[in-house]
């Protein structure tokens, strides 16, 4: 069944793509949610005249796209992961994570259009994110191990150690003199 398709639907197709589906999801999903209209002549006939009509504001659309992309090609994410001794990381790094380091520098993009796959190890990985439908972008994605608080707690407990030990002296040096004055008080 051919649907032309009125808004964007992650994982078959943008807004205004003539796209092939099976005839269940085009009647039971696409067309009653209004994502989609059966792609018969007259609808396709007024397809092409809304596109040629749009040409200009899409190339803008696409001019837009290719900055963001161009700005985000420059960007370099760090993300800090719990990794285990011998440098695997303790599940692994997703899109989620990914789009929420590009918040964090000011790129607003949604999670489901950042692709990364297997990233389950401490270096350097290769993200894509589709800004447009004819704009993709690869980001450089570094994985690095994230600050062991195990280390932290040995120093913790170093001055506890030196405080124990600092009584038990001074107990000692206390009993010393009552010895020798006892010993002296014999004679």
């Amino acid at each position: 069944m051919e649907i032309i398709l009125k808004q964007d639907v992650i994982g078959l197709g943008y807004k205004h793509d003539i796209v092939n589906v099976k005839s269940g999801y085009g009647r039971n999903y696409l067309i009653p949610t209004g994502r989609g209209v059966i792609a018969s002549e007259s609808a396709k006939k007024a397809l092409a005249e809304e596109l040629k009509q749009k040409a200009k504001k899409l190339e803008k659309l696409k001019a837009d796209a290719q900055s963001l992309g161009d700005k985000l090609s420059q960007v370099k994410i760090v993300i800090a992961a719990k990794v285990s001794r011998n440098g695997t990381i303790y599940g692994s790094v997703n899109n989620v994570m990914i789009a929420d380091e590009l918040a964090k520098l000011g790129f607003d993009i949604d999670r489901r259009l950042i692709t990364a796959r297997d990233i389950k190890s401490v270096g350097d990985h290769v993200a894509l994110v589709r800004v447009h439908k004819e704009v993709t972008v690869e980001v450089p994605v570094t994985v690095v191990p994230e600050e062991a608080p195990a280390e932290e707690a040995p120093a913790a407990e170093a001055p506890a150690a030196e405080v124990a030990e600092a009584p038990a002296a001074e107990v000692a040096e206390d009993e010393a003199p009552e010895e020798a004055e006892s010993g002296d008080a014999a004679l």
